[in-house]
């Protein structure tokens, strides 16, 4: 019989959980760890390595170990969110597919959904080897402010790894049900979700078994991976002003702060001070050059401030759309690994007044409350009931380069929409639907999700031909959006999913992707055209 998991897709780390006896327990990894590193490598020989077998060797080989990619996932290449990412790391981030950002790894090319894939097959196949019994299932866990090319992404990972997706639930949201399972609370929560890569707070209103989203925030690019860049970037400075020499070119040299930086993180949770010592870390003039840069927690709280800063501008944005006050939450959950750091948990007691939650473990809470739901899909029996919402508004773009919101963010889950939509000059023959995600009134400072044309208009003076557009999400925040034209009755439907099955196929054929599939190519995001051009209309109210 094959079993189901949750599990929690980490942007540093992973966990993998099985319900057993009722109760949700964490399955170890090969090492008797809790977590497994989210973690893709090539040696020198060109062996694939995964997990903790990449980390390990991750100091000596910076440009073939890919590190950190959940934050590209969805991403399309080219945009200053991507170039943003390629200057933090050392592998090779290049075009792909779609013009979505993909990898180069010893010269062979993988989208970010086949880097996911190998992640979540080495998840998989710790699991079953734990059991000793086959895993065909899974609910995976993404954060809460991931739009609908991303959750999309991870469900085709899951698939390309030989899972069955069962439910993509947000991070906040399983950590809520980890929490609360089992107890018939009724109270008011908050979930403070600082990962490895990302920032997530959401609010919750628990009664018994329902488990009601009030709001939710977010930022993909707020995490431990952060911390470790800030420190960083101090101890290279500080290297620099002690030698005179700037290590900021030598990605290897790059690589050994990082590593040594996360070390000093985690060691100042228990310190008040630490020394960050590399021998030989560069050479000069045939003469080896030592780094030694002591480090205390105050100076760490002092670096890494401004990022503790952005936490609490979401959490009290949040608050204020739930509109709560401090004094309104009952409890606060920490999760994720960066909470331990101790300015983050001082910071959080001293807003709210009381100390946050103990009773659950911030590595582990996620994957558990992942697990808890997966259990209850497969059994049938569902012993609480999730009420989620829309971590961002979706839209579409209008003419002028306007954004207009259909579904408004934090809007219950899930919901339907409709827009009805005219022609913006005579006998106009198709109108083009731009569908974006995002709170910007710019269209495009936004997230575009897709696109499709709607063609056969009847030919009518401009504003006389109407169509209706439906907006529709499921309870995973996947989107179909259908047009209609009312009084003929044409429809056409749109499911933006990033999937296909050609490189469904080959994956599972081959198990690494090594070439992009052959398909067509989507187009850049770009200004949307002036009504008169090309024949096809942007629509308008």
């Amino acid at each position: 019989m094959a079993r189901v998991v949750g599990i929690d897709l980490g942007t540093t780390y992973s966990c993998v959980a099985i319900v057993e006896n009722g109760k949700p327990q964490v399955i170890p990894s090969r090492h008797g760890e809790s977590t497994i590193p989210s973690i893709v490598a090539h040696d020198n020989k060109g062996n694939r390595l995964v997990g903790t077998a990449a980390k390990r060797q991750s100091v000596t080989n910076p440009k073939d170990t890919v590190y950190g990619a959940k934050r590209l996932m969805g991403r399309t290449y080219g945009t200053s969110t991507v170039d943003q990412i390629k200057s933090h790391f050392s592998y090779n981030i290049i075009e792909g597919t779609g013009h979505e950002a993909a990898i180069e790894i010893a010269g062979q090319h993988y989208e970010l959904t086949d880097i996911s894939a190998q992640i979540l097959e080495e998840i998989k196949n710790v699991a079953q080897d734990y059991l000793d019994e086959k895993v065909a299932q899974a609910v995976i866990s993404v954060p809460a402010y991931f739009n609908n090319k991303q959750r999309e992404a991870v469900r085709r990972a899951g698939e390309l790894a030989g899972l069955q997706v069962l439910r993509i639930i947000n991070e906040p949201t399983a950590a809520a049900l980890a929490y609360g399972f089992g107890k018939k609370l009724k109270e008011k929560i908050l979930i403070y979700d600082l990962g490895g890569g990302t920032f997530d707070v959401t609010v919750l209103e628990l009664f018994e078994d329902v488990y009601e989203v009030i709001a939710t925030g977010g930022d993909g690019f707020l995490g431990g991976l952060d911390f470790d860049e800030y420190l960083s970037r101090y101890i290279i400075e500080e290297f620099k002003k002690i030698e005179g020499i700037d290590l900021a070119a030598d990605k290897l040299a790059v690589q050994r702060v990082r590593d040594a930086a996360e070390k000093a993180k985690r060691d100042l949770s228990n310190a008040s001070e630490t020394l960050v010592a590399l021998p030989f870390i560069t050479m000069i003039d045939g003469q080896a050059k030592n780094l030694n840069v002591k480090l205390t927690r105050q100076k760490f709280d002092e670096i890494t401030k401004p990022l503790v800063d952005r936490t609490f501008e979401i959490l009290e944005q949040t608050l204020g759309e739930a509109k709560l006050k401090s004094s309104d939450i009952n409890d606060v959950v920490l999760v994720g690994g960066s909470t331990r750091i101790p300015s983050v948990r001082q910071r959080v007691e001293s807003f709210f007044g009381k100390p946050p939650q103990k009773g659950v473990h911030p590595d582990e809470v996620v994957a558990l409350g992942a697990a808890i739901l997966a259990h209850a899909l497969e059994s049938g029996d569902n012993p609480v009931t999730l009420v989620d919402v829309v971590p961002a508004s979706i839209g579409v773009a209008m003419a002028g380069g306007r954004f207009k919101k259909i579904i408004e963010k934090n809007t219950a889950i899930p919901c339907e929409r409709t827009l009805t939509l005219a022609t913006s000059r005579d006998n106009q023959p198709a109108m083009r639907i731009r569908v974006f995600q995002g709170e910007d009134a710019n269209v495009m400072a936004n997230e575009m999700l897709g696109e499709f044309v709607f063609s056969g208009l009847r030919q009518g003076p401009k504003g006389s031909v109407k169509i209706e557009i439906r907006f529709k999400l499921n309870n995973e925040c996947i989107l179909d959006v259908s047009a209609r034209d009312p009084d003929t009755g044409a429809e056409t439907t749109r499911s933006f999913n990033t999937a296909t099955a050609a490189a469904l196929e080959t994956y599972r054929a081959d198990k690494v992707v090594n070439t992009p599939p052959q398909t067509a190519a989507a187009p850049r995001p770009q200004q949307p055209q002036p009504v008169n051009a090309g024949g096809v209309g942007v629509a308008s109210r």
